[in-house]
């Protein structure tokens, strides 16, 4: 069989083997499917130290099924599609200029990240105070569970992640008005509003989800002013607005209970691993991380103990998952930046650093423990780096 194969702009290249440099491996004479394993090159050809078995800790937005409406779609990352990842959910939303995510709530509560273009979104809590802003690249919202809420696309429409506290999680599960209204007899609307059953003639039969229609006024223009006031808390945070952590690999931005107080049970960090860069050998204390992935490619490898690691391929638009406390470091593959948002169900970001804990620890014990010499020990840093420069070893 010729070893060359040809992507869809018909450049040839050279069809991957599962053989490793080592000797490790054979040919596979297929059926297969190349572009996928291009695609993943170090799960087909996995380094030599990988070992034992772990669950899967990746899924792209890609596989899943995308809801089509008038106004935009929608797409989603559950437990049904990444059954490990049961603490967090993802939703992958695209609005059109003017299209509305209907007014709705949740039993969970709401994390957002906007990708691109604009959105104005509104919302109350339980004692009427209102919040509406516009949403911006870069900026979030937090809307606790039960609070009732709308997403709307301005002048340029809006793609956005949202992520949800309960891995079990759907979108097609929400809590709706439209939904509501529809199930909800004639005579009760009548009595609950204090108008006529015929006001009511025109509701739509079903959920609405989204709809389009026309691109929003100003923010101004659209001002609503509650009796009771705003929310005392800001639903909105503008990530990118934050003086980022700098690191020779890239920067990292942290946003937490600490810095938007009201986001109380999802924390997150901005991370960009510039090429050549690697996220540190690290791990997280208190809860499981569900991450984003937004711009470029990289590989990361999970420790889970016991002589336990496996390495995945990532790449723009997939969602990775890595379990409480397991170790993990990940690292920039491409030529252009890696950007992925690392996303946990608790209030507080906290991460722990193999370097700084092994610096911060006698030298005598380090030394004795891995028998290594003065070049590790005093290559450690007692400071933090989240992001570091590496040399490419690939196995």
């Amino acid at each position: 069989m010729e070893n060359i194969f040809r992507n869809p702009n018909g450049k040839p290249i050279n069809i991957p083997q599962p053989i490793r440099n080592d000797g490790a491996g054979g040919p596979d004479w297929g059926p297969r499917d190349v572009l996928r394993d291009l695609e993943n090159p170090d799960m087909f050809v996995p380094p030599a130290t990988d070992s034992g078995l772990l669950p899967n800790l990746k899924f792209s937005f890609s596989d899943t099924h995308m809801k089509l409406n008038h106004g935009g779609w929608s797409r989603e990352v559950t437990v049904l599609e990444l059954p490990i990842a049961k603490t967090l959910a993802g939703v992958n939303m695209y609005l059109t200029p003017g299209g509305v995510r209907e007014l709705h709530w949740h039993q969970q509560a709401e994390w957002a990240y906007m990708i691109r273009g604009s959105a104005r979104v509104t919302a109350i809590d339980q004692n009427g105070r209102n919040f509406i802003a516009d949403i911006d690249p870069g900026d979030l919202w937090y809307f606790p569970a039960g609070l009732p809420h709308s997403i709307q696309g301005l002048a340029e429409g809006c793609e956005f992640l949202l992520v949800f506290d309960n891995g079990s999680f759907s979108e097609m599960n929400t809590l709706s008005i439209s939904d509501w209204l529809a199930h909800t007899p004639k005579d009760v609307l009548s009595a609950n509003f204090g108008i006529s059953e015929d006001a009511f003639a025109q509701l739509p039969d079903e959920q609405v989800y989204i709809f389009q229609a026309p691109v929003p006024g100003s923010l101004e223009n659209q001002r609503v002013d509650s009796p009771y006031g705003t929310v005392p808390l800001s639903f909105k945070h503008r990530l990118l607005a934050q003086t980022p952590l700098i690191t020779p690999g890239g920067s990292v931005r942290i946003v937490d209970s600490s810095n938007f107080p009201i986001s109380k049970t999802i924390a997150a960090a901005l991370v960009e691993i510039k090429p050549g860069g690697m996220r540190e050998m690290h791990w997280h204390p208190n809860q499981d991380e569900w991450q984003y992935y937004l711009t470029g490619q990289g590989r990361m490898t999970v420790f889970a103990g016991n002589g336990t690691a496996r390495t995945f391929n990532y790449r723009a638009g997939d969602v990775g998952y890595v379990p409480f406390a397991y170790g993990h470091y990940i690292q920039n593959t491409g030529t252009e930046t890696l950007w992925f948002l690392e996303m946990f169900g608790c209030d507080r970001f906290e991460d722990i650093s193999l370097n700084q804990w092994m610096a911060l620890t006698p030298k005598e014990l380090v030394e004795e423990n891995l028998h290594v010499g003065p070049e590790l020990l005093h290559a450690l840093r007692k400071e933090k780096w989240p992001v570091v420069k590496y040399r490419d070893q690939t196995p």
